[in-house]
């Protein structure tokens, strides 16, 4: 678990610097894809998958 969450901070930060200087490559792309499959095998995934219901949700439907 302390190995995914520091993975997780990496890659978190990795693609903060990729994305702040607007490098959109296939680097930057798998790093998007490491940082979200990491993130999914943490704690935070329940949360997160919460949250993105509830905001589903929360828009009206035509």
């Amino acid at each position: 678990m302390a190995v995914t969450v520091s993975l997780v901070a990496l890659f978190g930060l990795v693609l903060f610097f990729l994305l702040r200087h607007h490098s959109l490559s296939a680097g930057a792309a798998f790093v998007a894809v490491m940082f979200g499959f990491f993130l999914a095998s943490t704690g935070a995934a329940g949360p997160i998958n919460h949250l993105t219901i509830a905001v589903v949700h929360a828009i009206p439907n035509p």
